[in-house]
C-alpha cells in the first residue's frame, strides 16, 4: 500500500496521514450550494484521510485560494484521463470526496502544498462554471452502515490483519504505520484509509469510492488487498532470490580476484584464458563435422563460464582434450603396389599364402575402386603360427598404421564402449583410446585373443563388439564417453583365435574366418633360417661368424625338444643356444662355430620328446589316433582289455560324453557284426571290456577318435592287433559309416613329427588333404574309407591267427 501526492507534474510518495477524528463529524459541517471543485489525477480522496498535494495548475490554485480564504471546504474529484493537461467537466468522475483544506504552504522552489482531509463522499448534481476554476452544485452520499454485524466485523479483523502483513512485507512503508492501524476504532475508516493506500488503478479505486454499502466496500478492499500480498511475495521470493545469486556471484567474484591475485604474484595469471584460447585454436585446425563441432563449442562455453575449482571443470576439460587428440577424418593414404606389397608379405612370414592371397585381393579391389569398407578378417589357429604378427606385417604392406588391443580375459563392457561421464573416473572405451594413439581413423586394428572374451555381471564384451565389427553399422559408433558417433568403417579388424568354438555365434557370422593351420617340419627349419636365428642373433649380440645351424641340428631341436603347430617353442630353444653361445665368444673360449647334435644335447639337455615310442609293436587291444587341440595336432593312444566278467563296459581317461558314445557306438557295432569280424557271441557276455586313453589328467572330447575305438575294441576282441604305423581319425556311426571330421592338416602334422607311415581317414577329408603341400606329405600313404568295416580291414593284420574281415 502506499499515498500518491496527487500533482499536475510529478508522482510523489508520502507516508500515510489520518486524523483521530470520526469520519461522521463531516456530517455535522455545513457546506455551501455551489462549490469550487479540484481535479485530481493522480489519486482518489477517501473520507477521513488526510492527504498533502502540490497545486500546480493556474484553476487548480485559484480554487484552493478561494475555498481556503473562505470556509476551507473544496470538493474533490479524480480524472478519468490522467494524461489530459487541461480537463473539461466531461473528463472528471462524478463522485468525488468534500475535503478540507487544513494548510497551506509556500515550498521553496516557489510552489504551493495543501494538506486537505477528506470529509464526506458527494455526487455532482451540476457544473456551473469553469471560469476561473471549476464550480458545482452537489449531492452529499451517505455510507450504509452495519452495527453488531458479527460477518462485517469479521472482514474487518482481516482487513486490519492483511494490510499488517503488507506493511510488514513491504520495505517502503514505514513501520509505524502500523501503530496507527491499530490506533483506528472506527470500521468505516478503517476501510477507507486501507482504500486510499492501495496500490491499483485510479479506476479501481474509484469503483470502491463510488459504493455506498460499507460491507461491499470491504469486501472489494479485501479482495485488492489478497491480490496485492500475492505480488509482494512473489515480488520478496524473486528479490531474495536474486539477492542470493547477487551474493554468491559477487563471492565467486571477489574469490576470482583472490585467485588471479595469487596467479598473477606465481606468474601464471593467463593461464586460464591461454588455456581456452589454445583449446579453440586447436579445434578450428580439426576436420570435424559440424554436429561434432557444434557439440565442441557448447561444451567449451560451459567451461569458459565453470569456476576452475569446480569438480566439473577438470572432468570437461579432460573430455574437450580428448575430442581434440581423435583423429576425426584423417587417414593415413595406402600404397597400392601390390609387387611391393607381396614382396613385404613374403619376407616376413614363410608360407600362409591362403591369407596373403586375400591380402592382396583387398588391395586390388581397393585400387581399383577407389573406397571400399574395410573386411573384417579373423585368423584361427594354434599358437605360434605367426596370427599377431601377420597384422603388423598386412600394416606395413598397406602403409598403414598398426593397433593392437588384446581381448583376452575381458569382462567389462564399458572396455569397449567407455563410461559415461557422469562416473568419478570415466574414461572412454579402448577402441577410442587406440585410435587416439594411432592418430589416424584407418589403422589395422588387431583384436588378438576374441575367443577369450569373457561375460560377467558387469557385461557382455563379445556383445558390445557386435557394432564394432559389422561394416553395416561401424560407421557410427557410439561411444558412451564421447557421446558421439564415430566412423570405424576405414578401420581394418583383423580378429585372432585359437578355436572358434567359444566365440559367440552372431560375432564370428561378422567375420570373415581363415584358418591357419601348423607348420611341417620343414615350414619349421624355412621359419628358423630366414627369421628365427637372426632375430636371436640380434638379440644376443652375436655374429654370423660366432654360430652356425645346420639343417639336420635345427630338426634334432624340433623333433627331440619340440612338439608344437607353431615356432614360439622352438624359438625360445634356439634362445637358450645362443646364450650358450654367447657366454662362450665372452669368454674367449675355443669353439667351433659349427653346431652338432652334441652341441644341441649338451646345451638342452636329454631329449624330450622320442618318436620311437610311437613305433614300438603294440599288443591287440592298442590304436593310435589323431587328435587336435588349441595348440595344434596330437597323437592319442586307445587302448582296451579284457577280463572275465558280465559283459560291463568301462571307460577311463578323463572322456567326455561324446567320446564314451562313440565307445558305445563301436561296441555296438562289432556286437552286431561279430560273425565278419570273427569274434564268438559268448565273448561279449562272459567278458567285461575295458577302455582306456592314456594321459588322464587331459580331459579329452569329440567324435574324431571313432574308428581309433572301433579298432581297439575290435583288436581287443579278435586277439589281432592293430598295424604298426597306422594312424587314424574319423567319426563312426551305428550304420557303419565313417563321417569326416576337422583339424586334418594339424593333425596330419602331429603323425609325421610322431613316424607315422600311414594314415586312415573318412573319404570326404581326401579335399584337405590336397591343400598340403605335397613336400610336408611326402612318405605318408592315405587310406579314405566310406564305412566301418572297410576301417577294420584296413587297421587289423591278419596273422593267420584269426579269420579276415568281412564285407557288408
Amino acid at each position: 500500500m502506499k499515498i500518491l501526492m496527487p500533482g499536475i507534474d510529478e508522482d510523489i510518495e508520502f507516508m500515510p496521514l489520518i486524523t483521530l477524528e470520526e469520519e461522521g463529524d463531516g456530517k455535522k459541517d455545513v457546506f455551501a450550494d455551489i462549490i469550487p471543485v479540484l481535479p485530481l489525477r493522480n489519486t482518489v480522496l477517501f473520507p477521513g484521510v488526510v492527504i498533502p498535494i502540490t497545486v500546480g495548475r493556474d484553476k487548480s490554485i485559484k480554487a484552493v485560494r478561494e475555498a481556503y480564504a473562505s470556509d476551507k471546504f473544496i470538493g474533490v474529484l479524480a480524472q478519468v484521463d490522467a494524461n489530459v493537461e487541461e480537463p473539461e467537466f466531461k473528463d472528471l468522475y462524478l463522485i468525488g470526496t468534500m475535503a478540507k483544506i487544513l494548510k497551506m504552504l509556500k515550498m521553496p522552489d516557489g510552489s504551493t502544498t495543501a494538506i486537505i482531509q477528506g470529509k464526506v463522499r458527494f455526487t455532482i448534481r451540476e457544473f456551473v462554471g469553469t471560469d476561473p476554476f471549476f464550480k458545482a452544485s452537489i449531492d452529499v452520499l451517505s455510507d450504509i452502515p452495519y452495527l453488531n454485524d458479527k460477518q462485517f466485523d469479521a472482514m474487518v479483523a482481516s482487513l486490519k490483519e492483511m494490510a499488517g502483513n503488507i506493511i510488514k512485507l513491504s520495505p517502503n512503508i514505514p513501520t509505524e504505520a502500523s501503530i496507527m492501524l491499530r490506533n483506528i476504532d472506527s470500521p468505516g475508516f478503517l476501510i477507507n484509509f486501507i482504500a486510499n493506500n492501495l496500490s491499483i488503478d485510479i479506476k479501481d479505486k474509484q469503483k470502491v469510492l463510488e459504493q455506498n454499502d460499507l460491507k461491499e466496500r470491504a469486501q472489494s478492499v479485501l479482495l485488492h488487498l489478497e491480490s496485492e500480498i500475492q505480488v509482494l511475495e512473489l515480488k520478496n521470493r524473486i528479490q531474495n532470490k536474486v539477492r542470493s545469486d547477487i551474493e554468491k556471484q559477487q563471492k565467486d567474484y571477489f574469490l576470482q580476484q583472490q585467485l588471479k591475485t595469487i596467479q598473477e604474484e606465481l606468474g601464471n595469471s593467463d593461464s586460464l584464458e591461454k588455456e581456452m584460447l589454445n583449446l579453440k585454436e586447436r579445434a578450428q585446425k580439426k576436420k570435424w563435422t559440424k554436429e561434432v563441432g557444434d557439440h565442441f563449442e557448447k561444451e567449451a562455453a560451459k567451461l569458459q563460464r565453470m569456476n576452475p575449482a569446480a569438480a566439473e571443470h577438470s572432468v570437461i576439460l579432460n573430455y574437450l582434450e580428448l575430442l581434440l587428440d581423435l583423429p576425426w577424418g584423417v587417414y593415413t593414404k595406402d600404397k597400392f603396389d601390390l609387387k611391393r606389397a607381396k614382396k613385404i608379405l613374403q619376407q616376413d612370414h614363410y608360407g600362409l599364402e591362403k591369407v596373403k592371397d586375400r591380402i592382396l585381393e583387398y588391395l586390388a579391389v581397393l585400387k581399383l575402386k577407389g573406397d571400399m569398407k574395410s573386411p573384417i578378417l579373423c585368423f584361427v589357429g594354434p599358437p605360434g603360427v605367426g596370427k599377431t604378427s601377420l597384422g603388423k606385417s598386412i600394416a606395413k604392406a598397406l602403409n598403414r598404421k598398426y593397433v593392437r588391443m588384446s581381448l583376452g580375459g575381458l569382462h567389462d563392457e564399458a572396455e569397449i564402449r567407455g563410461h559415461r561421464k557422469t562416473y568419478i573416473g570415466a574414461m572412454p572405451g579402448r577402441i577410442i583410446q587406440s585410435l587416439k594413439k594411432a592418430q589416424t581413423s584407418n589403422p589395422v586394428f588387431m583384436l588378438d585373443e576374441i575367443d577369450k572374451v569373457g561375460a560377467d555381471f558387469r557385461g557382455d564384451p563379445s556383445s558390445a563388439l557386435l557394432e564394432v565389427l559389422d561394416p553395416e553399422q561401424n560407421h557410427s559408433f557410439y561411444d558412451q564417453y564421447v557421446e558421439l558417433e564415430y566412423n570405424l568403417s576405414k578401420v581394418l579388424f583383423i580378429a585372432t583365435a585359437n578355436s572358434l568354438a567359444t566365440i559367440q555365434p552372431a560375432l564370428r557370422d561378422r567375420m570373415e574366418v581363415i584358418e591357419i593351420s601348423g607348420y611341417s617340419v620343414e615350414e619349421k627349419i624355412e621359419i628358423a633360417e630366414r627369421h628365427l636365428i637372426p632375430k636371436q642373433l640380434e638379440a644376443h649380440g652375436l655374429k654370423k661368424k660366432h654360430v652356425a645351424f645346420s639343417q639336420q641340428v635345427i630338426q634334432k631341436v624340433i623333433e627331440d625338444y619340440t612338439r608344437e603347430s607353431g615356432v614360439r617353442e622352438l624359438d625360445r630353444k634356439l634362445a637358450a643356444m645362443m646364450r650358450s653361445v654367447a657366454k662362450d665368444v665372452a669368454l674367449n673360449e675355443k669353439r667351433s662355430s659349427e653346431l652338432s647334435g652334441g652341441d644341441v644335447k649338451r646345451i638342452l639337455g636329454i631329449k624330450r620328446f622320442d618318436a620311437e615310442m610311437y613305433q614300438e609293436e603294440n599288443p591287440p587291444g592298442v590304436a593310435i589316433g589323431l587328435a587336435w587341440t588349441y595348440t595344434g595336432g596330437e597323437i592319442l593312444y586307445v587302448e582296451t582289455a579284457l577280463s572275465k566278467g558280465k559283459a560291463n563296459l568301462k571307460l577311463t581317461g578323463n572322456l567326455g560324453d561324446v567320446m564314451k558314445e562313440s565307445a558305445s557306438t563301436a561296441l555296438t557295432f562289432i556286437k552286431s557284426h561279430s560273425d565278419e569280424i570273427g569274434v564268438r557271441q559268448e565273448d561279449f557276455d562272459k567278458k567285461d571290456i575295458h577302455i582306456h586313453v592314456p594321459e588322464g589328467a587331459i580331459p579329452k572330447d569329440g567324435p574324431s577318435a571313432g574308428v581309433t575305438m572301433l579298432s581297439s575294441i575290435a583288436s581287443a576282441y579278435s586277439g589281432r592287433k592293430v598295424k604298426k604305423f597306422l594312424a587314424m581319425t574319423g567319426e563312426i556311426t551305428l550304420r557303419g559309416k565313417v563321417l569326416p571330421v576337422g583339424g586334418i592338416k594339424e593333425k596330419i602334422l602331429a603323425a609325421k613329427r610322431a613316424g607315422m607311415k600311414e594314415i586312415l581317414l573318412c573319404k570326404m577329408n581326401e579335399k584337405d588333404i590336397s591343400e598340403i603341400n605335397a613336400e610336408f606329405i611326402k612318405g605318408l600313404t592315405f587310406h579314405y574309407v566310406d564305412d566301418m568295416m572297410q576301417v577294420l580291414q584296413i587297421a587289423l593284420k591278419n596273422d593267420g591267427s584269426a579269420p579276415v574281415v568281412g564285407k557288408v
